[in-house]
């Protein structure tokens, strides 16, 4: 994308907002390696119940040390969109760092429709996961993912569908990127 040199995007943001579908909208629209690899992935892989592998992970640091160690590495190989709840912490080098955001009630209505359940539960849930990952994250790397002012964009996807949420990141990342083209273009005639 960028005269051979590697163009990353970190995608980051609580469960429900959006940073699966949003970073594989992206991925496919700008020709990058999409690294998604997740709990819930890992829950599928190993025919582990999600709710209990979270559990797990709450008790044995392994999991996400693995999670994230994996995502980092795989999204430094190439150009890539990297989506995780801590995307833009760990992957230093990400060219855009992106934070999407939408309210708790948005989330779990979303969660809701993609996995079913009861509107209710899937709230006391979510927020109960909020809590749990705060904490994880805040013990395991000293992250506050409360604390994200220092994204590149924040978005708020409460009013957007997925695809004006990726024509938004599009978007952004073409300015970086041209950015990225005339810097190259100074340097050599540095």
């Amino acid at each position: 994308m960028l005269n051979k040199k590697p163009f990353r995007i970190a995608i980051s943001g609580r469960s429900g907002c959006g940073n699966s579908t949003v970073s594989t909208i992206l991925s496919e629209r700008m020709h990058l390696k999409l690294v998604n690899y997740t709990f819930h992935n890992i829950a599928k892989d190993r025919g582990i119940d999600f709710i209990k592998l979270c559990e797990m992970a709450e008790e044995d640091p392994q999991w996400d040390y693995f999670v994230d160690e994996n995502q980092v590495k795989l999204a430094m190989e190439d150009s890539s969109v990297l989506g995780s709840r801590l995307a833009i912490w760990m992957l230093k080098e990400a060219d855009l760092k992106v934070f999407l955001t939408a309210s708790p009630e948005t989330r779990a209505f979303r969660i809701y429709e993609r996995e079913g359940g009861v509107f209710e539960q899937r709230m006391v849930e979510t927020h109960a996961r909020d809590e749990r990952d705060h904490a994880r994250y805040k013990k395991l790397y000293e992250i506050d993912t409360d604390d994200y002012a220092f994204a590149d964009l924040v978005i708020n996807t409460n009013r957007l569908n997925q695809h004006q949420v990726a024509d938004i990141i599009e978007a952004a990342a073409k300015v970086v990127v041209g950015k990225k083209k005339d810097d190259l273009k100074q340097e050599r005639q540095d």
